[in-house]
């Protein structure tokens, strides 16, 4: 019986893989990976057969029963099996589901930690999640839910926190704004959405709560998060400066 680790693959870029990751994928034999997770990463692991089970918001994902399924059959088959998540496979990597799985089936599981797209996210902005007199508590939250499931009241506990980061909410942003505003947050509240964050082709769109539809308007087809709170004040003052130079600059041209 072979043994299955849940690694996680950070943000995207490959050098913020932690050193075990990297030797684990040096060593793999199989690789169950997510959509997201960067080729270099893959490249890791040039030995290993790897099976793509990536879900992604609004298209055509593996079932999570079936990725068990499988985790369970090449763990029988195969001394090292690694489950490659995107950020951290503890936060909304369903990974509480695929151990459940592998130890009803006496399989052997070891988690190793990644960086979260939040902290990947935080880290590409400059702009830390927690400061001093303004923020002292942070919130990870998703508005997701999955088929069969009840809504839950994610903008409520978004409410009770300084600094807020929405998981898989880019695609929803109007209901997000609409959300967070009945809420009880203002529409004025500082927001920042992060593309590929850490990756070469990162986008970083700062706005306000009110802004949350436009600005994801302008995505394109990366993962993205949604970050809110006073925190990224002066993000979203420093981007309405240039933005307003910008239009004066056009107009004088015109």
């Amino acid at each position: 019986m072979g043994k299955v680790y849940l690694v996680g693959a950070g943000p995207g870029t490959v050098d913020l893989l932690t050193l075990r990751a990297a030797r684990l994928l040096a060593r793999a034999d199989v690789v169950f990976h997510d959509a997201l997770v960067d080729d270099e990463v893959l490249a890791l692991a040039p030995q290993a057969r790897k099976v793509a089970v990536g879900k992604r918001c609004g298209r055509l994902s593996t079932a999570q029963q079936f990725i068990n399924r499988q985790l369970v059959d090449a763990a029988q088959r195969h001394a090292c099996v690694v489950r490659l998540k995107g950020g951290d496979p503890m936060l909304f990597g369903r990974a509480q589901e695929e151990i459940a799985a592998l130890s009803g089936a006496g399989i052997e599981v070891e988690v190793v930690p990644g960086i979260s797209a939040a902290f990947g996210a935080s880290a590409a902005l400059g702009q830390s999640l927690t400061r001093r007199g303004v923020s002292r508590s942070v919130a990870f939250l998703t508005p997701a839910v999955g088929q069969g499931e009840q809504p839950h009241a994610w903008a409520d506990a978004a409410r009770g926190a300084d600094t807020v980061v929405l998981y898989m909410a880019s695609r929803q942003a109007q209901a997000i704004a609409d959300g967070l505003v009945a809420a009880g947050l203002p529409a004025s509240r500082p927001a920042v959405l992060v593309e590929n964050a850490s990756r070469p082709d990162q986008r970083v769109l700062p706005t306000t709560v009110a802004g949350l539809p436009a600005a994801a308007g302008e995505l394109g087809d990366g993962p993205a998060l949604i970050l809110v709170g006073e925190v990224y004040a002066e993000l979203v003052q420093d981007a309405c400066r240039v933005a307003l130079q910008d239009r004066g600059l056009r107009a004088a041209a015109a």
